[in-house]
């Protein structure tokens, strides 16, 4: 820990997908990181909610691939 500290990089927290039932209406989906909130959405099936829970989180960790590798670029 200390290392990371020492070169200037910090911890990263995982992302996580919650799919919560809704009573009689459907279900929720959360994509979250130490309990914030990037990405929520509410579908009628559990499956519908799944892969759109699943897919903003491909979106998310694509979108900070693509901001690293321009930033990479630009230093060079």
């Amino acid at each position: 820990m200390r290392d990371r500290q020492k070169q200037g990089t910090k911890p990263v927290g995982m992302f996580e997908v919650i799919i919560t039932r809704r009573k009689r209406f459907g279900w929720r989906w959360q994509v979250c990181q130490s309990g914030k909130i990037f990405a929520d959405g509410f579908e009628r099936t559990r499956p519908s909610a799944k892969y759109h829970g699943e897919r903003a989180l491909f979106f998310l960790l694509s979108q900070a691939y693509l901001r690293n590798r321009s930033a990479a670029a630009s230093e060079d």
